[in-house]
Parts: structure tokens; C-alpha cells; sequence
């Protein structure tokens, strides 16, 4: 019997890079997930990129961004970290830390990862695969 591969389910993000001064990456684990991620979240049909991940801030980490100091990126994809069969496409913007992120809505836990505390650490594809490689995490 012949299968055809199935094409991978594609779900857009908006998703943000904040570093500190000492490099470290502000990382997130949803509620009931295991794997750490930048913060962001799925775009809504007809929303902008940028659009998305400033609400998305506001709701998971409480920050008030300023769209006029992201940097853009570029689009990158990875297998999704939550859902099988599932292809995350990115959205990614570097972003100042305006304020103090407090996890609140499904964000469980948050974490400043930096290269000695990467070791055992549940990062999603996306995360270790791209932008972890930028920053020597």
C-alpha cells in the first residue's frame, strides 16, 4: 500500500527575543506543556504579526511594548513544541524588556536562560533549534 505523507497542520506566531544585559533569554512553559519557549502566541486571522505579539505580551507577561522599538527578525519555522503533526511559521522580533514580565493567563513558568543553566533544560524546537544558536545559549 502507498501513503502519501500528510503536509504538517502550519500555525502562525508572533514571537519575541528579549535578552538581558547578561544575554540570558527570557523563556516561557505554557500550562500543562513541558517545554520552554519565546513569548508570544498564535497570530488572529486578519492581525498583524506585531499586532499579535504586543497583545500577546500584554496577556501572558503583563509588558506594555512599544511596537516603534521591535526589530524584525524574520519568519522562521520548526516543528510545533504542543501539538503533533503540527509546523510552527514565526513571526520572530528582538524587543527591549520594558518593565518586569509576570506570567499570568496559561503561562505556568518563566525563566532567564543563559548557557549554564541550558543543560537539561525542555526548550521547544524553535527555541533550540534557531534562536538559542544566535545568542551561544
Amino acid at each position: 500500500m502507498n501513503s502519501v505523507p500528510r503536509e504538517s497542520r502550519k500555525i502562525r506566531i508572533a514571537a519575541a527575543v528579549i535578552a538581558d544585559a547578561a544575554g540570558r533569554l527570557l523563556l516561557v512553559r505554557k500550562r500543562g506543556t513541558s517545554a520552554f519557549m519565546q513569548p508570544g502566541g498564535k497570530i488572529e486571522p486578519g492581525e498583524a504579526p506585531l499586532a499579535a505579539l504586543v497583545r500577546e505580551l500584554r496577556e501572558e507577561l503583563g509588558l506594555a511594548v512599544d511596537p516603534a522599538t521591535a526589530s524584525y527578525l524574520g519568519l522562521f519555522s520548526a516543528p510545533a513544541a504542543n501539538e503533533p503533526d503540527a509546523i510552527v511559521e514565526a513571526e520572530l522580533f528582538a524587543l527591549p524588556l520594558d518593565g518586569v514580565p509576570v506570567a499570568a493567563a496559561e503561562i505556568e513558568e518563566m525563566i532567564w536562560l543563559d548557557r549554564a543553566s541550558a543543560n537539561g533544560i525542555d526548550l521547544a524546537p524553535l527555541t533550540r533549534d534557531v534562536v538559542s544558536r544566535w545568542h551561544g545559549v
